[in-house]
């Protein structure tokens, strides 16, 4: 009997085993389930920062990719006008890119300060750039000193401190899920230059499996893949050590990007990016990124008014996660390691809506209408239709037909959530028929709103409230019990 017993046990953990294996091939790769706490956690933290933080520079053009400081030594030797004016005067035509790194100090970097201002932000996850497109490793990484031919990183460089340990031991204690950026390609890396198949089997996956062996990521989003299919990069190899072999392969989560034909593709094996504005919408597994300002790293060039305000973070939040996104929000730290003011200020005020109107963003799923946004139709007014999937104008009249205001709508088991940008005295729910048991009311607010059925129409009565019963002038209404 123990025998057989035994001989049972073993046939079961083969089972196990084989099925949890996936071959290298997309085919296979994308039978594997994307883990639920990726949907369920909405809002995570980005953070740009490297040698490029130094120099912090980009011009400000809204919605260009030559607002990036980050790519500031790619822009340099392009000769791009701006970024070789600015640094011809401030540095010199003779100095060269690597030479900002011995002013890359990092000295005024506290993590426990950093991940106490991600936690009051209300993020679920923190995603840092372990390496951008310069090839620059916050880690102690063998394969950047030893194919660069000098330091080319945190420990062994001017920080000679591990940036990327220290703030993920941080984070992690502050009760967050940390995850690492990581850049596929180098731009001016020698081995990339004379010869990217070398480059991919000695350099980028080596250094890529230390990176997770070391650090055990939840989330990773990759990058810097547009330069090679995803067969030169031996994208599909990887990953299947990635969800096979590694210490993270039950839990952890990647995006789309693994070679230059796979972006919105595999939507099973990683879940699509998009940024800046360009958006999903809920029957793909989708995350937009975007900075507060114009750029990813930190850009002194950018003044106040090229920050949204908090407001408008606020509504972007709302507006991706009612079309079934996670919303991954950028900040560029100093050089010597600091989160500007401006940016925590930001961070803080969104923890602190999040706090009485959480409710309606983790966990909860997209409310999918019949109405579709015409995406050639321009709002009456900037912001109406901000970045908008689902078609909420037709859904809102605000009383005595006012200019139309957009509400978010999510929901969670039976009960539908309308964010709402500003005040109005009454929402009308167009097509809309409550449950016979529902009942309204605003987060934060313990005083139920009167709630019936108008024809067709479900009306929401607010004009009833006292000015101090709303709890911020960007609120919620829940519909409880009414799907």
């Amino acid at each position: 009997m123990k025998k057989t017993g035994l001989l049972f046990l073993v046939l079961c953990s083969v089972c196990i085993a084989t099925a949890q294996q996936f071959e290298p091939n997309w085919a296979s790769l994308n039978k594997r389930k994307m883990p639920e706490w990726f949907q369920q956690d909405k809002f995570g933290i980005f953070i740009h920062w490297g040698v490029y933080s130094v120099p912090s520079f980009a011009p400000v053009i809204p919605n260009s990719g030559l607002s990036y400081a980050e790519w500031y030594w790619y822009q340099l030797n392009a000769k791009q006008k701006d970024f070789v004016a600015f640094h011809n005067k401030n540095y010199g035509e003779d100095f060269q890119y690597p030479q900002f790194e011995k002013q890359f100090k990092a000295e005024m970097f506290n993590p426990e300060q950093w991940a106490d201002v991600f936690k009051k932000s209300g993020a679920k996850y923190v995603v840092l750039t372990s390496k951008h497109h310069e090839g620059y490793c916050l880690w102690n990484s063998a394969e950047a000193d030893r194919d660069w031919g000098h330091p080319w990183n945190a420990v062994t460089g001017s920080p000679k401190r591990d940036l990327l340990g220290d703030l993920s031991t941080a984070v992690r204690a502050a009760g967050l899920k940390m995850g690492y950026y990581y850049s596929l390609y180098e731009w001016f890396n020698p081995l990339w230059l004379s010869d990217k198949k070398k480059y991919v089997s000695q350099h980028m996956i080596p250094q890529f499996k230390d990176l997770v062996t070391k650090y055990k990521p939840s989330i990773i989003f990759s990058d810097g893949e547009w330069e090679l299919s995803d067969t030169a990069w031996k994208s599909e190899e990887l990953l299947a050590w990635l969800y096979n072999e590694s210490p993270v392969a039950k839990e952890v989560v990647v995006d789309d990007r693994w070679g230059s034909n796979t972006r919105g593709k595999n939507t099973g094996a990683t879940y699509t990016t998009s940024e800046y504005g360009s958006g999903m919408d809920a029957s793909v597994t989708w995350e937009e990124s975007q900075g507060i300002g114009h750029s990813y790293g930190y850009n002194r060039n950018e003044k106040l008014e090229d920050y949204k305000s908090s407001h408008d973070i606020i509504l972007v939040l709302a507006d991706i996660v009612s079309r079934g996104g996670n919303l991954l929000l950028d900040i560029g730290p100093t050089a010597d390691g600091r989160i500007p003011v401006i940016m925590q200020q930001r961070l803080t005020d969104m923890g602190t809506w999040l706090q009485t109107n959480g409710e309606a963003i983790y966990g909860t799923r997209a409310y999918k209408q019949s109405y579709q946004w015409s995406p050639g139709k321009k709002p009456e007014k900037q912001g109406e239709a901000f970045m908008s999937g689902y078609s909420i104008s037709d859904l809102i009249k605000p009383a005595k037909d006012k200019a139309h205001i957009e509400l978010f709508f999510t929901t969670r088991g039976k009960d539908l959530y309308c964010v709402v940008p500003a005040y109005t005295p009454q929402i009308r729910l167009r097509n809309f028929k409550a449950s016979a048991g529902a009942v309204a009311s605003i987060l934060g607010c313990n005083k139920p709103l009167v709630l019936k059925q108008s024809g067709n129409d479900c009306v929401i009565d607010i004009s009833r409230l006292a000015p101090g019963d709303i709890p911020a002038e960007l609120f919620v209404v829940k519909i409880k019990n009414t799907l």
